[in-house]
C-alpha cells in the first residue's frame, strides 16, 4: 500500500494535480455552507489550501508556483474581459461618483495601513498582506508578492498577514453594512430606490400637434433635434407606416418611438404631445399591436458582423425594417447607425415577417454558435498581458520601475479588449456561464495554491502575539474605511442604501458581502453599484501595492 502513500506524498506531477483537486473540491464543498445567511463560497477554497498545508501536505515548489499564477492571470483576465463593455460607459455622473467613494475607501485603508507599519515597527511586506487581506483582494497580494520578490525580500509574511486577516476581512464588510443600516437610516426606510439609467431606452408614443414640422421628413427633423431617437412605428389615418428617414409626418400622426429617458422630454416638445400609455411595461406582446407589423429578437452570432457600425450593414434600406433597439449585457442600447454590433447583441427588429427572416440570414440568430468558446481571443488576451504587465514603469520618487505584473497587466488588456475588441474585428462574446466558468477555475486553482503555501506556518503565526496584532489591525482596516465612506455616500451624497452598499462591497473586492446586500436589498442595484466599482477599484489596489512595497522597502 506504499503507492497510496506516494501518491499524495512524492511530489510529481500527478500528485500536485491530486492535492490542489482535493483542496478545490473540498473547499467548495464547504463554501455552499451557510451560516446566519453568509456563505464564503469559493474563499473556502483558501482556508482549505491552509488547512491542507497545515497537517503536512505540500507540493513541488515550482509546480505550486506555476499553477498559482496561472490561476491569477486566468481570473483577472476573464474578470476584464467580462466588465471591460461597459466600463467606460460607468464614468458618468452616477458611475463617476460611485468610483470616487470607491477610491475614499481603498485610501483610507492604504493610509492606516502605512500609518500602522510606521508605527508600530511592521514590516511593510506584511503592513501590505494585512491590506489585501482586509479588502479581500487576492490579485493585490499577488502584485505586492511579485513586488517584494522583485526586490529581493521573502513574500511569505505578506501571504501570512493576508491569510490571518482574511476571514475577518470578509465578514467585517457585512458587519460594517449593518451598522450602517442601524446608524444611517431611520426605521422604515425603504433600502433601494430605482436609479436613473442613462444607458437603458425609453418608449414612448407621441401625436404630432407641433406645427412647426407639419410636412417635415424624419431626417429633417433629427437634424433639427439634434437627439438621438428611433421610430419603429408610425400610425396614419388609422393605418400603420414602418418609417424611414424620408418618411413625411403629418399633423395628427402617432408615433412610437425608442429615446432615452433623459430625451423624452425633449420629444415631446418637439413633437407636441406625449400619450399616456406605458410603452415599457414586460408584458407587452408587440405583435398584438397591429396586424401587418412584428416585432422579433434576433441574435448576432455570425462572426463577420462583429465590429461592424449598425449603419454600414443598410438593413432599413435594403430590407425595409426598423431596429429598435439593441441588448447587450442586460442594458438595452440605442439602435444609432454609429452603434458597433458585437457577438450576442440582441437586435429587436420591427417589420413584416418575411423581410426579418433575411435579416435573421444575415445576423445569424442561432444561438449554438455562440456557445462554441472564442479560445483564441483570451489566449492572444493572456500574452498581451503578459507582456504589459512585464514592462517597466519609472515612478518619480522611486529608485525601482514598478510592472503591472500577473495581475494588473491582463486585467488592463481584458478591459480594453472587451470594450474595443469588436471594433477591431476581435470576437471576445462567451457566454456568461463560460466567463464564470473560467473566472472560477482560475481563482480556485490561484485560491488553493495560496492556502497551501502559507499553511504550513498559519497557526504558528495566529498564535504568536504578532498574528493577533495583524488581525486586529485587519478588521480596523476593513470596518473603519467602510463605515467612513458609507456615511459619506448616505449622508453627503444621498445615495440610496442599495447603491452605497453595492460601492462599499465592490471598493473591497468582497462578492460574499455582495450576497449578503443582495439578500436584504431588493432589485438589483447593488450587483449594478458593485460592477461599476469594482474594475477601477481591482486596479487601484493592484497598483497601490507595488507602490506601498516599492516606495517603502
Amino acid at each position: 500500500m506504499d503507492w497510496i502513500v506516494d501518491l499524495f506524498t512524492t511530489h510529481t506531477a500527478l500528485q500536485a494535480v491530486i492535492i490542489i483537486s482535493i483542496i478545490i473540491a473540498v473547499g467548495l464543498a464547504l463554501g455552499k455552507i451557510r451560516v446566519w445567511g453568509i456563505s464564503l463560497g469559493v474563499t473556502f477554497v483558501f482556508f482549505a489550501g491552509i488547512l491542507a498545508g497545515h497537517i503536512g501536505l505540500s507540493i513541488d515548489p515550482v509546480i505550486l508556483r506555476y499553477t498559482e499564477n496561472l490561476g491569477l492571470v486566468l481570473f483577472v483576465y476573464e474578470l476584464g474581459l467580462k466588465v471591460g463593455p461597459g466600463f467606460f460607459s460607468s464614468f458618468r455622473t452616477g458611475g463617476l461618483a460611485l468610483n470616487l467613494l470607491g477610491l475614499g475607501v481603498l485610501v483610507i485603508g492604504t493610509v492606516m495601513a502605512v500609518t500602522f507599519s510606521i508605527t508600530m515597527g511592521i514590516p511593510i511586506g506584511d503592513a501590505t498582506g494585512i491590506l489585501c487581506g482586509a479588502s479581500t483582494n487576492t490579485p493585490a497580494l499577488g502584485a505586492a508578492q511579485q513586488a517584494l520578490q522583485q526586490a529581493g525580500l521573502s513574500a511569505n509574511g505578506a501571504a501570512l498577514s493576508c491569510a490571518v486577516t482574511y476571514p475577518l476581512g470578509v465578514v467585517g464588510v457585512i458587519l460594517a453594512i449593518i451598522l450602517l443600516r442601524k446608524l444611517m437610516l431611520r426605521p422604515g426606510t425603504p433600502l433601494s430606490s430605482p436609479p436613473a439609467e442613462p444607458d437603458t431606452t425609453f418608449i414612448a408614443e407621441f401625436q404630432v400637434c407641433n406645427p412647426a414640422i407639419y410636412d417635415m421628413s424624419v431626417r429633417e427633423i433629427s437634424a433639427l433635434a439634434k437627439t438621438p431617437f428611433v421610430i419603429s412605428r408610425l400610425w396614419h389615418e388609422g393605418e400603420v407606416v414602418l418609417p424611414d428617414s424620408n418618411t413625411i409626418l403629418r399633423k395628427d400622426d402617432h408615433l412610437l418611438v425608442i429615446t432615452t429617458p433623459a430625451d423624452s422630454a425633449k420629444l415631446k416638445v418637439m413633437f407636441g404631445r406625449q400619450e399616456a400609455r406605458d410603452w415599457n411595461k414586460k408584458d407587452i406582446d408587440w405583435n398584438a399591436i397591429d396586424n401587418q407589423l412584428v416585432s422579433r429578437r434576433i441574435i448576432v452570432s455570425r462572426s463577420s458582423i462583429n465590429g461592424r457600425k449598425l449603419g454600414s450593414l443598410h438593413l432599413r434600406k435594403q430590407y425595409h425594417i426598423n431596429i429598435s433597439r439593441v441588448s447587450r449585457s442586460g442594458l438595452y442600447l440605442l439602435a444609432t447607425p454609429e452603434l458597433v454590433l458585437q457577438l450576442g447583441d440582441i437586435l429587436t427588429v420591427v417589420g413584416y415577417a418575411a423581410d426579418i427572416e433575411k435579416v435573421e440570414q444575415i445576423l445569424g440568430n442561432t444561438d449554438i454558435k455562440l456557445k462554441e468558446p472564442n479560445l483564441g481571443a483570451i489566449f492572444v488576451g493572456i500574452v498581451l498581458g503578459l507582456i504589459l504587465g512585464a514592462i517597466p514603469i519609472a515612478v518619480p520618487g522611486i529608485s525601482t520601475p514598478i510592472k503591472l505584473g500577473l495581475a494588473g497587466g491582463p486585467i488592463i488588456v481584458g478591459i480594453l479588449i472587451g470594450r474595443f475588441g469588436p471594433q477591431f474585428r476581435l470576437v471576445t462574446y462567451t457566454t456568461r456561464s463560460a466567463n464564470l466558468m473560467l473566472r472560477g477555475i482560475g481563482l480556485s486553482l490561484y485560491l488553493a495554491c495560496l492556502g497551501l503555501e502559507a499553511g504550513s506556518h498559519f497557526i504558528d503565526t495566529i498564535m504568536r502575539p504578532e498574528g493577533l496584532v495583524w488581525i486586529l489591525l485587519g478588521f480596523i482596516i476593513t470596518v473603519i474605511p467602510v463605515i467612513i465612506m458609507g456615511a459619506v455616500a448616505i449622508k453627503l451624497c444621498h445615495m440610496d442604501f442599495g447603491l452605497t452598499c453595492g460601492m462599499l462591497c465592490g471598493s473591497m473586492a468582497n462578492p460574499m458581502a455582495l450576497n449578503y446586500t443582495n439578500d436584504i436589498v431588493p432589485g438589483d442595484y447593488a450587483t449594478v453599484s458593485y460592477a461599476t466599482v469594482y474594475p477601477l477599484s481591482m486596479f487601484c489596489r493592484v497598483i497601490v501595492a507595488q507602490l506601498i512595497i516599492l516606495a517603502f522597502v
